[in-house]
């Protein structure tokens, strides 16, 4: 992937095991504490950063190197923290992922869709790290983006 991507999304929402499956690593569950540059092409960012209204600051920094935002939404997560045009604040084309769709319901599929439709997501991909599904369509668009 030529394309820097940051992702962002609340703690335990796939971020970092998202990065591992991307970067062909053994998906082990790990906390991110501060921001990872991995492959110099993700930027994977603490949940709390988003959690916390006083952090957010810290992912506007973040992502002045990315090419793209990616907002990461957990398929089993009730309610979303991505406020309705988040995306749009960092000036730069968002994207999102449902994560553990093995998981969800198809209800909670549709609403995982819809909160990163609202938050501005021009294009969403739906993925299980722990069936391996969605991540070729993820990566297809990067490198079509690449050859752009």
């Amino acid at each position: 992937m030529k394309k820097k991507i940051i992702l962002i999304g609340r703690s335990m929402a796939g971020k970092t095991t998202l990065c591992q499956y991307l970067t062909n690593s053994a998906l082990k569950y790990k906390k991110t504490q501060t921001v990872e540059v991995i492959n110099k092409s993700m930027i994977d960012t603490p949940g709390e950063y988003l959690e916390r209204t006083y952090l957010r600051g810290a992912l506007m920094v973040s992502a002045a190197d990315a090419d793209y935002i990616v907002l990461v939404q957990d398929a089993t997560e009730r309610g979303t923290m991505f406020p309705p045009g988040y995306s749009s604040s960092f000036a730069k084309p968002s994207i999102g992922v449902v994560t553990k769709s093995d998981l969800a319901s198809e209800k909670d599929l549709e609403d995982a869709k819809k909160y990163l439709e609202n938050a501005g997501a021009r294009r969403i991909f739906v993925t299980s790290s722990y069936e391996g599904k969605g991540f070729e369509e993820f990566l297809s668009f990067f490198q079509e983006e690449d050859e752009a």
